[in-house]
């Protein structure tokens, strides 16, 4: 086994190609040499990583020679074109995109609920959704435990899962609407029927939005990628799951309000002793006395926050929960960089 690897970071000046290079830094991920790929227009650009500025390079058909370990997130057609070229250099390849997710020979991993099956790859091993990898880190303990009945999601996910140009849509938003501007004339009014600038639907500034449509299925594309990968995952092919996603004006972290039916009885304290000890987790469930996870407190934090912890009275053996994390870190770049320290 090596001590060390030389590592490349595909879509490295991407939102989630970034926060790898930080992951990379903060956990002292051996490396030997580093190589940092993006497309033309971003190329010629240098990353700061250890007290070293780095060049971006141009992706191309000889990007990963003598490269061992390829990070990937720079969408489904860059993997669909370039995975393969870099599985034929020999590099273990951990891809982000969702293109190689469902693949039956490729494993969708979770080091915290599968990471054995890291191991069964043929050079492709890929990161799952940004929600799905929080749910599932929520779910395995209760499967492990009690065993899973029925699950049923609703996420409340902040713009930047769209990445950059989310972020900027919402900036723009904001800006457009004047909101600020017409509530301060309404503090000011004696007349509060002043009306509030009109937004358009498709705005996401203090509006709610969703994932594109699958038109087959009447469910968005996000929400059957959370309710695939998660059967997958958790190895349940008849897993009863249903899941709605919504994204909100927020710029970083996801949160996710479950509703889990178990197999067995349980006591909350039951539930409150198994998370308060499995990995992954930090449980902050004291809601009388204001401790509950918030996407705020999940900022920069490379764990699920487990909260608001109560029992379903209307269904036998159920449970509702809350949960958030950094859907850039957890949700993205540090669970890929787990991945790769399985192999270390």
């Amino acid at each position: 086994m090596k001590k060390s690897f030389n590592v490349a970071i595909v879509g490295a000046t991407g939102l989630v190609g970034r926060t790898m290079l930080q992951v990379l830094e903060e956990k002292y991920f051996p490396i030997n040499n580093l190589k940092l790929l993006a497309s033309e227009r971003s190329a010629g650009q240098n990353l700061l990583f250890r007290n070293e500025q780095i060049i971006v390079e141009e992706l191309g058909q000889n990007s990963f020679r003598g490269i061992d370990i390829a990070l990937f997130s720079a969408g489904s057609y860059v993997s669909k074109t370039f995975v393969p070229i870099a599985v034929r250099a020999g590099c273990i390849v951990i891809d982000n995109g969702s293109y190689w997710r469902m693949k039956p020979d490729v494993p969708l991993i979770v080091p915290e609920v599968n990471p054995n099956e890291a191991f069964k790859h043929e050079g492709i091993i890929t990161n799952p959704n940004c929600s799905t990898i929080q749910l599932v880190v929520a779910l395995k303990p209760l499967l492990d435990n009690y065993g899973l009945r029925r699950v049923i999601v609703s996420t409340y996910q902040s713009i930047s899962g769209a990445g950059q140009k989310g972020i900027n849509k919402l900036i723009s938003d904001i800006s457009s609407i004047k909101f600020c501007e017409a509530m301060e004339n309404w503090q000011l009014s004696d007349n509060k029927n002043i009306a509030f600038p009109r937004r358009n639907s498709d705005s996401i500034a203090f509006n709610t939005a969703f994932h594109e449509p699958d038109a087959e299925k009447g469910f968005s594309v996000e929400e059957i990628k959370m309710m695939n990968e998660t059967r997958k995952i958790l190895n349940i092919p008849d897993m009863k799951i249903s899941v709605t996603c919504v994204r909100l004006p927020i710029l970083g972290g996801h949160g996710e309000s479950v509703n889990v039916e178990l197999s067995k009885p349980f006591t909350l304290d039951d539930i409150r002793e198994i998370y308060s000890k499995a990995p992954g987790i930090v449980l902050m469930d004291d809601f009388e006395n204001g401790t509950y996870p918030t996407v705020a407190t999940s900022e920069s934090k490379d764990e699920v926050l487990i909260g608001r912890l109560r029992l379903d009275s209307s269904c036998e053996n159920s449970l509702n929960l809350w949960f958030t994390a950094d859907n850039l870190r957890k949700g993205a770049a540090t669970n890929a960089v787990q991945i790769a320290e399985l192999f270390l």
